[in-house]
C-alpha cells in the first residue's frame, strides 16, 4: 500500500475515533461508567478514547509528509483531515443522531470542504 492512501486509510480510523470521543457521550450514556464521577468522568472517557485517536493520527501525519517520504505538505495533509473529519462526522451524525436531519446548508458546506480539498492541490 502506497504512502498517501495508508496516511488517509489512517486519517479516516482517526477522525472516527474521535467522533466518539466528542460526540459519543451525546448518544451514549457514559455516565453510567463511571457514575459517581459526572462531568470529569465523561472527560476521562472521551481523553481514553481520544489517547487511541493520536496514536492513530500521529503516525498518519508523519507517514504523509513529505519530510519523512510522504506525498503530502502539511497543508494538503491538514485539509486532506479537516475534509475526512467532516465526511465521517455527516455520516455518522445521520446515522446515529437520526432526530437532527441533514439539510441542504449542510450539504453545501461540504461541498466547498471538498473544493478546499481541490484547491490545496492545485498547481
Amino acid at each position: 500500500m502506497n504512502k498517501g492512501l495508508a496516511t488517509i486509510l489512517l486519517l479516516l480510523l482517526s477522525n472516527i475515533l474521535m467522533f466518539f470521543a466528542w460526540y459519543g457521550q451525546l448518544k451514549y450514556d457514559f455516565k453510567s461508567l463511571l457514575p459517581k464521577l459526572g462531568i470529569f468522568g465523561i472527560i476521562l472517557i472521551s481523553w481514553g478514547i481520544a489517547f487511541f485517536e493520536y496514536c492513530v493520527a500521529a503516525p498518519a501525519n508523519r507517514l504523509g509528509h513529505k519530510d519523512f517520504g510522504g506525498p503530502f505538505s502539511i497543508f494538503q495533509l491538514k485539509i486532506i483531515q479537516e475534509a475526512i473529519t467532516l465526511l465521517v462526522f455527516m455520516i455518522f451524525a445521520v446515522l446515529i443522531f437520526k432526530n437532527e436531519p441533514l439539510k441542504f446548508n449542510h450539504i453545501l458546506a461540504c461541498i466547498f470542504i471538498m473544493l478546499a480539498v481541490i484547491c490545496v492541490f492545485y498547481k
